[in-house]
């Protein structure tokens, strides 16, 4: 029985990261050999085990057959027989096929540290075509060493194309998108992930509604960029600068999913594009079990980032209107991250990305006035049932009022 380190682990420790979790490969052993052993069977498809002690996962090396459609379509082969670099070649990644002996000695057959220098996300065989969610690893490793310099393999770029075209794409399950979504989302670079996406052809078939966003015209005079898809990506990175929550992220992804749908002969104009993205944003959620609180908050984002826009130039009861109808005065919390998202929107545009967002401040104060009205002593007064709510409603709005307004950045 021989042990590796594998994967994420070694690749990390060779690019300096800090390492999270260790995978291990076992070869020449049994099921009952790792069993016998102290080993902790956990593996429904093909035998992993967690240490006795560590909890690490081992897993027995494996070959894999295409069987079917989808991530599932396989059958996977076990063997004492089966050498670890038979477990190596079924990998996505170069940079992922590398393994380290207990001596620390690197096992690499398929070049994955000269991939690292030379800052490539390789394929390591022909046989990556069959796996169609390779087609989001790789997109999601890009934005996760976006930052590192790591680009995609023009070879590796064309077999992604190619599964792409093939449909396979069509079969991957719900949970296994988000999983792989949500994580590119929480990266440095997630703009890189749908970026990839969209250039390798698969964004169609995993978020269509973000893909029709490529090629549809904005007014230059507000968006420089025209292009509404390279807009949205320029707000993810805006939002990703200002927001490590990727529900933030993922709200700034999907706030203008309605312009997708404007008829032709409106363009370059969006009119009621906010009203039009709330079905669509529904729909993309359920269909990709997105969390609830990351649903709720994309759709405020949608429904309401034009007005969060425009608050400078509005009356003191559309302010508390707006700060009703987004639950500010109770989910304070929530109204921050609404307004993180919207000012991404406002500097994800082509120069202007260090604009100043002054609407933010203000509706914060606005809500830490409209907030401080004492309940209490209107009571006292003998104020309520429906004279209680208008007379609250109306203090809020004399608040609101005292409230210094800055100029707008665009006078």
């Amino acid at each position: 029985m021989d042990i590796y380190l594998v994967g994420g682990a070694v690749r990390d420790q060779l690019l300096g990261l800090e390492v999270h979790e260790r995978d291990w490969v076992v070869t020449g052993a049994t099921p009952a050999q790792m069993s016998d052993a102290g080993y902790q069977p956990v593996g429904k498809d093909f035998p992993v085990f967690l240490h006795p002690q560590s909890k690490e996962e081992y897993a027995l090396a494996r070959t894999e057959r295409k069987s079917g459609h989808g991530y599932a379509g396989f059958r996977f082969f076990t063997s004492p027989e089966t050498t670890l670099e038979q477990d190596l070649q079924r990998r996505d990644l170069t940079i992922n096929a590398m393994a380290q002996a207990s001596n620390g000695r690197l096992i690499d057959p398929f070049h994955g540290q000269r991939d690292l220098q030379r800052r490539l996300l390789r394929h390591v065989s022909d046989a990556f075509v069959e796996d169609p969610l390779r087609v989001l690893r790789v997109a999601r490793f890009a934005a996760r060493f976006a930052g590192l310099g790591f680009r995609v393999a023009a070879e590796t770029t064309t077999l992604m194309r190619q599964i792409a075209a093939s449909g396979e794409l069509d079969y991957l399950v719900a949970e296994r998108v988000w999983q792989e979504t949500s994580k590119a989302l929480a990266s440095d670079h997630p703009e890189i992930y749908f970026r990839v996406l969209h250039q390798c052809g698969a964004l169609p078939s995993i978020m269509p509604e973000l893909e029709r966003l490529f090629g549809v015209a904005q007014p230059a005079a507000h968006h420089p960029e025209v292009d509404t898809g390279i807009h949205t990506l320029m707000v993810l990175q805006q939002a990703a600068q200002i927001s490590a929550q990727t529900r933030v992220r993922f709200a700034a992804l999907v706030h203008d999913l309605g312009k997708g749908t404007t008829p032709q002969a409106e363009l370059p104009q969006h009119i009621a594009h906010e009203h039009r993205g709330i079905a669509i944003i529904e729909g993309l959620c359920q269909r990709l079990r997105v969390p609830n609180d990351h649903r709720d908050l994309a759709l405020l984002c949608c429904r309401y980032h034009g007005l969060a826009h425009r608050i400078l130039e509005v009356r003191d009861s559309t302010v508390l209107k707006l700060l009703t109808a987004t639950d500010a005065l109770r989910r304070p919390a929530r109204f921050t991250e609404f307004l993180q998202c919207c000012e991404a929107d406002s500097r994800g545009r082509l120069g202007f990305e260090e604009r100043p967002y002054p609407q933010a401040g203000f509706l914060l104060a606005a809500l830490a006035a409209a907030t401080g009205v004492d309940h209490q002593a209107l009571v006292a007064r003998g104020y309520s049932g429906k004279r209680l709510g208008e007379r609250i409603a109306k203090k809020r709005i004399e608040a609101i009022h005292q409230v210094p307004r800055p100029s707008p950045p665009w006078q």
